[in-house]
This record gives C-alpha cells, structure tokens and sequence, in this order.
C-alpha cells in the first residue's frame, strides 16, 4: 500500500469539497470572468486589475447566447439572474467602451 502525495492529498481534498455546477453557478462563473475583464474586479490568480474589453464583450456575448437559447427552459430565478446580470454587464461595458 502506498502513501498518497501531500499534492494528491490536497487535490482530492479540494475536489471532494467542490459543489456540483448548476446553471446558476455556471452563469455566475462566466459573469466572474466578465468583471475580471472588464476591470472592476481583479484577477483572483494574478491580484492584479486586467481590462481586456475584447474578451468582456465576447463573455457577455456568450451570457447573452446562453439568455436566447435556454429560452422557456428556465425557473423564474434563474431567468432573473441571467437578466440582471446581462444588464449590469451590459451596462459596465458601455461606461467603459466610451
């Protein structure tokens, strides 16, 4: 029998504590990943503030893609959260972009 790595003790310990991925969770990861872009959160790996309007526009797309095509499959909280944040998101970029 042998002994697990402190390295792969760590790493199933932290995958035994991840929660399952939801589509509330899901949308608010690319949301997280929007403002990182946008600037106005910094980045959680670097600690640094990044602006990379390019790639908020395309996350914020992608939000938007996902508002079209999930369409009537959606609970009322869910449909609130994508609406909400594509607005502030929406909204954050258009400050920024002038």
């Amino acid at each position: 029998m042998t002994e697990k790595t402190n390295t792969e003790s760590g790493k199933n310990n932290y995958m035994d504590n991840l929660k399952p991925i939801d589509f509330s969770t899901f949308v608010l990861s690319l949301a997280s990943s929007a403002q990182v872009h946008l600037g106005t959160v910094p980045n959680p790996v670097t600690g640094g503030v990044e602006k990379d309007l390019t790639l908020a526009k395309q996350t914020i797309d992608i939000i938007g893609v996902l508002e079209v095509k999930t369409k009537g499959n959606l609970d009322d909280n869910e449909l609130r959260l994508i609406e909400h944040l594509l607005y502030d998101l929406r909204l954050k970029f258009l400050e920024l972009s002038k």
